[in-house]
Order: C-alpha cells, then structure tokens, then sequence
C-alpha cells in the first residue's frame, strides 16, 4: 500500500460523526461503543472539528466540568489537518506526526470522505515494508 485510498479500499470509508451540540457524555459513550478515539464533528455534511479523547481529557477532565452538560462544540479541535485520497500513507505519517495528532480526514471537494488513523498508517506501512522484505529475500535465493 501507497496510498490513502488503499487504505480506505481495504478498512472502509465509514465516518464516525457527532453533532456539534451533543454532549460530550454522548460522544464518549459512542467512542467507546465503537472501540474509537475520535469522531468527526458534522453539521449538515460540513466538517466543523474533531473531538478526541485527548480533548475530552485536557478540556473536560482536567478543568472539572461535567460530561453531561458539555458540548463537543465546546471542547472540539478546529484547527484541522486534513488529506486527500491520492496522498502519499508518507506524506500522511509526516503531516500527522508534524502537528502531534491521530487521526486525519479525508476529503473531496471539501466534503468528507474517509478517515485514516495513525495505527491504520502504521498497519499498511509495515505490510509494505513486509512486502518489499520478502521480494528482496526472493531475489537474493534466485
């Protein structure tokens, strides 16, 4: 694998989304549902955020506030990275490690299509390098 849409031909391109209004009690009961540490933040097809473990630790946790009566739009990551099908499972291992985050949209003509987590870059990585391992072993025996 090269390319992000490999990744996405191969694990899916369903999107875990929350409503910016939601409580954030409801986005981490959906996170844990889904075995997850993130979920896309969606109004009307329009990517507004992320909210992530990490901020739900940092901006809820941390400063004493209630789960119940906190909105993801309050605590939610704006400032997102993103990417595109055709990019590069290296340029994408770069950009996420850059700018220390996890998880990274995909999108097409501004709208969302995919996401790709670091473990799924990880993944698809060492099954390159496994692959390209086991055609040079088969060069070198001839």
């Amino acid at each position: 694998m090269h390319y992000v849409t490999e990744i996405l031909a191969q694990k899916g391109r369903r999107v875990f989304a929350v409503h910016p209004r939601s409580s954030v009690l409801d986005a981490i009961r959906e996170m844990n549902h889904r075995s997850i540490g993130a979920l896309l933040v969606i109004e009307e097809d329009e990517l507004l955020g992320i909210v992530s473990e990490r901020d739900y630790a940092r901006r809820v946790i941390l400063k004493g506030r209630r789960s119940d009566n906190t909105l993801v739009e309050e605590i939610m990551s704006t400032e997102l990275i993103s990417t595109t099908a055709g990019a590069t499972l290296d340029g994408c291992m770069e950009l996420m490690t850059e700018h220390y985050i996890r998880h990274l949209p995909v999108l097409k003509a501004g709208k969302v299509t995919g996401v790709v987590s670091m473990g799924d870059l990880v993944k698809a990585i060492m099954i390159r390098q496994r692959s390209t391992i086991e055609e040079l072993t088969h060069y070198i025996k001839g």
